[in-house]
């Protein structure tokens, strides 16, 4: 019973077993899989995962909710659709392009994510529930793979680079998404949100003496916005990264010809 129930959860995806339909016969007019998904994108982007539901979707598509039934089975297999959808967003650079050093097609394909994961909050806890395996999704790993490929680590290296670069970038991009929410919900800027933060916690004695602390490092980050002290602190920690890949490669010697 519990090896048959794990077998329908790994199976549990709308991009597996036939099941990535555009509509069945005799379906509304007016609708298509595809404008059900880019208006999933939308209400999801504007309101959030939380209060994202079929009905709301209905309403936003001024149908019936049993109209939209008729291209998704769940609203699971319409999250699935929409994750990704997204994932197509990002600018994929070439990973074949001899004359481009792979220093620079790992850092942008970092920087695609991160933007990615700000520009819709909701898209990092789907990553976790979901496969996700459709084709944008597949088109953006497989570029990542040969990327780090190319950077001369052996083989067995290669997963824990991907992991060390990217769940790096996941955890940056998601907690940028939550404070940009945050500042959306408080009707401010980024600057204006972070000035009346640092205001607030400078003014209790416990909290004030840990800013005082940092007071040198927070100084010498730079950057005379939020945005710029983002890009800055996520560039070195990029950096970092990079560099502790190079040092790897050195390490290991030379790469055997694929």
């Amino acid at each position: 019973m519990a090896a048959r129930a794990g077998e329908q959860a790994t199976r549990s995806s709308v991009w597996l077993g036939g099941r990535t339909r555009r509509g069945r016969g005799g379906q509304p007019s007016g609708l298509d899989r595809d404008r059900i998904t880019a208006a999933t994108v939308r209400l999801l982007d504007a309101e959030g995962l939380d209060r994202f539901s079929m009905r709301r979707l209905a309403a936003e598509l001024n149908v019936t909710a049993m109209s939209v039934y008729w291209y998704v089975d769940t609203k699971d297999e319409l999250l699935e659709l929409a994750l990704d959808e997204v994932f197509g967003e990002p600018a994929v650079p070439d990973p074949d392009d001899e004359g481009a050093d792979w220093r620079v097609l790992l850092r942008t394909l970092a920087r695609e994510y991160r933007a990615l994961l700000v520009r819709h909050p909701w898209v990092p806890p789907l990553i976790g529930r979901y496969l996700n395996i459709g084709p944008n999704s597949l088109a953006f790993s497989r570029a990542i793979h040969q990327v780090v490929r190319r950077t001369g680590l052996p083989v067995h290296g290669i997963t824990g680079a991907i992991s060390a670069v990217f769940q790096f970038v996941y955890g940056y991009g998601t907690i940028q998404g939550h404070f940009m929410s945050r500042v959306a919900d408080a009707g401010v800027t980024p600057d204006e949100y972070h000035a009346q933060m640092m205001a607030s916690v400078g003014g209790t004695p416990d909290t004030a003496a840990v800013i005082e602390e940092t007071r040198d490092i927070m100084d010498a980050r730079g950057g005379a916005t939020v945005d710029e002290m983002l890009d800055r602190d996520f560039t070195f920690a990029l950096d970092l990264l990079v560099a502790g890949i190079e040092a790897m490669v050195e390490r290991s010697g030379p790469a055997p010809d694929a």
